[in-house]
C-alpha cells in the first residue's frame, strides 16, 4: 500500500505538538505574571479620597503615632478609621478655614461620617485580625509600607495569598519587638533571623503548619 502522508508530516506533527506545549507554558506564565501585576492587585495605585489626607505630613512630619488615629488596632480585628472628632482636635485651631478641610468640618457639624475609600480592601472570604499581628510583633510598615513618606496613601503589597504565606512560612524574618511596632524605617539591632527566632518563642507564635492552615485565614 502506498504511503498516504508525506514523510515531512512527521516532522510537522512534532513541531506542532512541541510548539503547542511551549505556547501553553507561555500563556500560563503570562497569566501568572498578569495576576501578580499592579494592574490586577492595584498595588502602588493612589486612591482618591474625599479629603487628601497626607500620612507623610502627619506621621513623617508631625510624628503622630499610628495609634493616635487607629485606636483599636491593638485590641480589634479592625484598625479602625478615626472619627471626625480626632481630626478636629487639631483642625479646630489649625487650618480651621481651609477649603480642603471643609468636608471634615461638615462631617463634624452634621455628625455624618466621611466616606473614606478603603486602600487595603481584602476579599470577604479572607479573615485578617489586626490585633493578633500587632501583638505578635508584626510592624505597621511590614504590610502598609513607609506611610510616613506617602503624601497620598497607596497599597504597597499585592495582598495576594502568596504574599501572606511568605510571612506565615517564615515569621522570624519579619517580627520585631512590640515597642517598635509603629516605628517607620525600623532596623533591627543585630541579625533579624536571630532576633526573630527569639521573638517567635517569646511571643508564642504558632508553628508554620498552623500558620499556613487554610482555616487560619479562611473561616
Amino acid at each position: 500500500m502506498s504511503q498516504i502522508f508525506h514523510r515531512s508530516t512527521n516532522t510537522f506533527s512534532r513541531i506542532t505538538i512541541f510548539g503547542g506545549i511551549f505556547i501553553l507554558a507561555f500563556l500560563a506564565w503570562a497569566f501568572a505574571e498578569l495576576d501578580r501585576s499592579a494592574y490586577v492587585t492595584r498595588a502602588q495605585q493612589v486612591r482618591e479620597q474625599p479629603v487628601p489626607f497626607s500620612h507623610a505630613h502627619h506621621v513623617g512630619g508631625l510624628g503622630l503615632d499610628c495609634r493616635y488615629c487607629h485606636t483599636t488596632v491593638e485590641t480589634s480585628s479592625f484598625a479602625g478609621i478615626p472619627p471626625t472628632k480626632t481630626c478636629m482636635n487639631c483642625h479646630s485651631q489649625i487650618w480651621s478655614t481651609s477649603p480642603t478641610l471643609e468636608p471634615v468640618r461638615a462631617s463634624f457639624r452634621t455628625d455624618a461620617s466621611i466616606r473614606w475609600i478603603r486602600v487595603h480592601d481584602l476579599p470577604d472570604y479572607v479573615y485578617f485580625n489586626h490585633s493578633i499581628h500587632i501583638n505578635k510583633g508584626v510592624g505597621c510598615e511590614t504590610c502598609h509600607g513607609r506611610v510616613d513618606r506617602m503624601p497620598l496613601t497607596r497599597q504597597v503589597a499585592s495582598l495576594q495569598m502568596e504574599w501572606c504565606l511568605n510571612c506565615h512560612r517564615h515569621p522570624e524574618g519579619y517580627v520585631r519587638p512590640r515597642e517598635f511596632i509603629t516605628t517607620m524605617g525600623y532596623e533591627p539591632a543585630g541579625e533579624q533571623e536571630e532576633l526573630g527566632r527569639r521573638l517567635v518563642r517569646e511571643y508564642h507564635i504558632q508553628d508554620v503548619r498552623t500558620l499556613t492552615s487554610c482555616s487560619t485565614c479562611h473561616r
